[in-house]
């Protein structure tokens, strides 16, 4: 009796260690799914877990590829490109089979950044007429959840779903309406992954190894690591409970806050990277759309080496290229100061607009003239999606319409006046509302600003002047939190902020929280 238990204990143990060893369950992210949307036109990557050694067969319509899972398990397979259209059927054959319906060819776009990507349609202008409108059967959404860690994650908790009134107002407004203005005008499908978390700080979306790489961001990264080393949230917790039950006792005044998780949030380093990006990086697509910058205003200098670093460190990790990537340019916001003064939101735009000029396939969507000084989620982000989708539809689909906000080009000083030249004016430099240009400040050798009076002297040149300052040596237009500006292509497309001075600023040299 004793020889026979002990024959079946083998045996059990033999099989459990054969199915745990020689054995693994398909795994796929949740970016492969039904409903989903494949990107046209160029080689489309699947990936996954499987049984280490295990050839993977993905098939859709008549083509098929194969490849062999490594000794991790993970599998990398390509397709060739396929053109718009669908309802396809994917196949991916490992050692169980998974079989993805309706699953069409078009467009694909990323949707990131901090809470004015993730801000709703149900919260934007006309919120009821834009939901009831949004029927697209071929727009598809996706959006990522809140996660932040320090490891990294394969998959998360969301599916693709067709854009129906109930899907769309829960997804990012700027996503949304720059997504159905694609799909309009190139009539293919689109699909678009909302993967934006409200507040978060740029270096949050950034790999913890480029950042220790790059060697700028020691004193950031040290902050964080020493906030871990000190950090008791279960002690913060404990105190708020006692905090909440005396509250409770009494009901007088407002209840105490319940305190968060600083350290799986997202402003730690590499978190977001790893919670939310890392489930996505490599799917086949057209590029992103970005709106950030609000949390790192304070930091407006590093941003400005931080912020091309997590876009190069983006487009290195998806190996599809020069993915192109768009962003908007922080909007008008806080109340006006009537005298010229320095601004860590001006210094960040600035930042925004360098990036420009250091990346190629990059664009910047200006809206100064969107923005609300009392609300820093300005409600129009139809007009947002707009300037996004302009980008877009002249870069990457070869519609020739005005995109490119004008932008500074040089500066001419004679007899006391400053001539402004301008690049990419479209149909030439106009004014909003009142003929003479607005948002000029003029400086000499004592670095002192002024309120200018500018002209408009033709299509691409601008004079500007003060009496005051007899030997201008710099300019400044829109330089403020919420600048009072008027100079626009005639297009409408807002003048790029700028300076002509490379004087330090408020945010020189702060380098962590």
């Amino acid at each position: 009796m004793l020889r026979a238990c002990l024959t079946l204990s083998l045996f059990l143990f033999v099989s459990s260690w054969r199915t745990s060893s020689c054995s693994a369950e398909l795994s796929l992210s949740a970016i492969f799914g039904d409903s989903m949307v494949l990107q046209r036109d160029k080689p489309i990557h699947f990936w996954g877990t499987t049984t280490p050694g295990f050839e993977v067969t993905v098939t859709i319509g008549d083509q098929s590829a194969k490849a062999k899972s490594d000794k991790s398990g993970r599998f990398d397979v390509e397709l060739a490109p396929m053109p718009a259209g669908g309802p396809h059927e994917v196949t991916i054959a490992a050692d169980e089979t998974r079989i993805l319906k309706d699953v069409l060819i078009g467009e694909v776009w990323l949707c990131s950044g901090q809470s004015n990507m993730q801000w709703a349609v149900a919260s934007a202008n006309d919120a009821d007429l834009e939901t009831l409108t949004a029927n697209f059967p071929q727009l598809r959404l996706i959006t990522v959840p809140n996660v932040g860690t320090q490891d990294p994650q394969s998959s998360f908790n969301g599916q693709w779903e067709a854009c129906t009134p109930q899907s769309a107002a829960q997804f990012s407004a700027v996503g949304y309406f720059f997504g159905r203005q694609l799909h309009q005008t190139l009539n293919v499908p689109v699909g678009l992954i909302d993967n934006a978390w409200g507040g978060s700080s740029c270096e949050a979306w950034v790999k913890r190894d480029v950042l220790e790489a790059d060697g700028s961001y020691g004193p950031l990264l040290k902050h964080w690591d020493d906030l871990a080393e000190t950090f008791d949230h279960e002690a913060q917790l404990a105190a708020w409970k006692e905090k909440m039950a005396a509250w409770q006792a009494d009901k007088k005044g407002q209840p105490p806050r319940q305190p968060q998780n600083v350290l799986a949030g997202q402003h730690r380093p590499a978190n977001l990277y790893n919670g939310c990006l890392k489930p996505v990086i490599g799917y086949t697509m057209r590029g992103a759309i970005w709106y950030q910058g609000e949390s790192n205003a304070g930091r407006a200098e590093q941003y400005g080496e931080l912020f091309p670093l997590m876009i190069q460190s983006w487009r290195d990790e998806w190996k599809q290229g020069d993915l192109s990537f768009y962003w908007v340019q922080l909007a008008d916001y806080m109340q006006e100061n009537p005298v010229p003064s320095d601004s860590a939101w001006a210094e960040l735009r600035e930042a925004q607009t360098k990036t420009m000029s250091k990346l190629a396939n990059t664009g910047e969507a200006v809206i100064l003239n969107l923005g609300e000084a009392s609300d820093i989620h300005p409600k129009n982000k139809q007009d947002v999606g707009k300037r996004l989708a302009r980008w877009a539809l002249a870069k990457d689909y070869g519609y020739e319409i005005p995109y490119h906000s004008p932008t500074f080009a040089s500066m001419d000083v004679k007899d006391g006046r400053a001539i402004l030249t301008f690049e990419n004016v479209g149909g030439g430099l106009d004014t909003f509302d009142v003929q003479s240009p607005l948002g000029f400040t003029i400086a000499g050798e004592d670095k002192k600003f002024v309120k200018a009076v500018a002209n408009v002297v033709d299509k691409s040149h601008v004079e500007v002047w003060s009496d005051e300052v007899k030997s201008p040596v710099a300019i400044r237009y829109a330089w403020a939190d919420n600048p009072v500006c008027n100079l626009q292509s005639s297009d409408g497309l807002p003048v790029t902020p700028f300076r002509t001075d490379d004087w330090a600023g408020v945010t020189a040299g702060k380098v962590a929280p």
